[in-house]
């Protein structure tokens, strides 16, 4: 108890500086660091004050990438009010269980108090908890899942998978998983996949059916409303595969995409991938049995074919984001393992110069990490304070239940009761066929906007201009741009375009960009 009391007050006393720090850029208004946190509190918010399961109050939309998040954040909404500071509270008590479990884990392998404390800190701060819990999004509560998931299995594993209570916890965690973050059944595809060359046919089947039932339920509800079995955001942003295309030239080119062209794959997994690697070979040249190496690297195995597959089918970002339940599970797996060299400075001896020169390149990219996380959620407060959350303000005074286009549709969502089309088709599932098809807007999309804006009496648009690929439609006539000051850290561009759709609205719309009191960190221009 006394090393989880340390960590976390280290740890939230680190929370508490970054916090005022973004504050200072804000104009002392808690933001954000992306979009996306205010398209689950849009949607929490209609679930629970008008049983719409929808980015608006108006209809049906499958905009949330976690469907247990997003419904955890409406009961909350529901019984405490609509707030939108209840993700980021909601996240630090994550993040304080998932140190309490991290404790409880750490302190099976380290018999000090110091080393617990350390390894705690060493996976936060390589998880980049910080930044997922000011990002507003599910994926702190991902984390702590993978987290408990890890400690109990590891628990049941030791016991010969006979404690039905440690094997209660990993099934009910699994089922959770898929529901938090749809990447997570790439860990149970590893998982047990793992399990299956291990001949533990009866736990594989458990892996299979608690962790991808759920999510098939869920999916043929989905189906139900969109005709798509996933969230929007998953079968727009997911792997296309061209079934009548040369499948080796794909996949060659997804290799080299995903991976080796990937400057992201190299700053946030190479490292741990490669550790790992060390071990399992170390292992091998013992000459032990295959099944021996594997059950001796269990986690660091199944971590290695989840990072295979979550490259291949999802991506890495500089964000740490998506792949943070990685990160997390390489930790935890490693650290245990670098106990023996730590000891008396093993690490020094020349036989361990390998794993050293890991070590040490590792810490290296962990700084480098320490300095951008630290960046991005200073600027990316202030980026978000500067641009979405002024045209939200902006269209809840003059436009509230109007008919509006936009691309980013987290804060002008849950800030207003506008009438929403999002036409990268987040929000909105008339364009979805289109975007599936299409990564950009060209001439058939701009015709499709042009079409749908009139026929539905769509008033306005707030857009990046170059998003449009030079198809922006006709009837779009720009307004004003918004450009906010200093560096841009998570913005789709540093300027935003207002454009009237109905002519009859133009001269208004300039008039209103005028008389609006924007932020004055941002530079408005109104165009002729």
């Amino acid at each position: 108890m006394k090393s989880f009391l340390i960590t976390a007050a280290i740890f939230l006393g680190v929370c508490m500086g970054y916090f005022f720090l973004m504050l200072s850029g804000t104009e002392n208004y808690f933001t954000y660091i992306l979009d996306d946190a205010y398209i689950h509190l849009a949607m929490a918010k209609n679930f629970a004050l008008h049983r719409v399961w929808g980015i608006t109050e108006y209809s049906f939309s499958s905009s949330s990438s976690s469907p247990v998040f997003t419904f955890i954040l409406s009961i909350l909404i529901f019984f405490l009010g609509n707030h939108e500071l209840i993700p980021l509270i909601f996240n630090v008590v994550c993040a304080v269980f998932m140190l309490f479990f991290l404790n409880k884990y750490y302190a099976y392998y380290f018999s000090q108090s110091k080393t617990v404390v350390i390894a705690g800190l060493f996976t936060l701060i390589f998880t980049s908890v910080p930044l997922l819990i000011f990002s507003g999004m599910e994926h702190v509560l991902q984390i702590m899942m993978v987290t408990v998931n890890i400690l109990y299995f590891e628990k049941w594993r030791q016991s010969g998978y006979k404690n039905r209570y440690d094997s209660a916890c990993v099934y009910f965690t699994l089922a959770l998983l898929g529901l938090i973050r749809f990447e997570s059944m790439f860990y149970f595809t590893a998982l047990s996949f793992v399990l299956l060359l291990l001949r533990r046919y009866k736990e594989m089947a458990g892996v299979i059916v608690f962790g991808f039932v759920p999510v098939l339920i869920f999916s043929y509800f989905t189906y139900q409303e969109t005709g798509y079995f996933f969230p929007n955001s998953v079968i727009i942003k997911g792997l296309r595969f061209d079934l009548s295309k040369d499948y080796i030239e794909q996949l060659v080119n997804i290799f080299l995409f995903k991976f080796v062209e990937n400057p992201y794959f190299y700053n946030a997994s190479l490292c741990p991938l490669l550790i790992s690697v060390f071990f399992i070979i170390k292992d091998a040249k013992k000459k032990l049995g295959f099944q021996e190496v594997l059950a001796r690297n269990f986690f660091l195995v199944v971590w290695c074919v989840a990072l295979c597959i979550h490259g291949t089918f999802s991506q890495f970002t500089n964000f740490y984001r998506y792949e943070a339940y990685l990160l997390t599970g390489f930790a935890m797996a490693i650290v245990p393992k670098l106990k023996i060299y730590f000891k008396e400075r093993q690490f020094l001896v020349k036989k361990n110069r390998t794993i050293a020169a890991l070590i040490v390149f590792s810490m290296g990219a962990l700084i480098l990490k320490i300095g951008l996380v630290s960046f991005l959620i200073v600027t990316g407060s202030k980026n978000i304070y500067e641009q979405q959350i002024q045209s939200a303000r902006f269209l809840k005074k003059y436009y509230n239940q109007s008919k509006v286009m936009a691309n980013d549709i987290g804060a002008v969502s849950y800030f207003t009761d506008i009438h929403l089309f999002d036409f990268v088709g987040l929000g909105s599932k008339e364009i979805v066929p289109l975007r599936m098809k299409k990564r950009k807007v060209d001439a058939e999309v701009e015709c499709f906007l042009t079409k749908y804006s009139a026929e539905n009496n769509y008033t306005l648009a707030v857009a990046y201009d170059e998003w449009m690929d030079g198809h922006t439609p006709k009837n779009w006539r720009k307004a004003a741009v918004l450009t906010i000051s200093g560096r841009n850290a998570v913005l789709g561009r540093d300027h935003v375009y207002i454009y009237s759709i109905d002519p009859a609205i133009h001269d208004a719309l300039k008039a209103h960009v005028r008389s609006f009191t924007w932020n004055k960190g941002i530079k408005v221009e109104v165009l002729d």
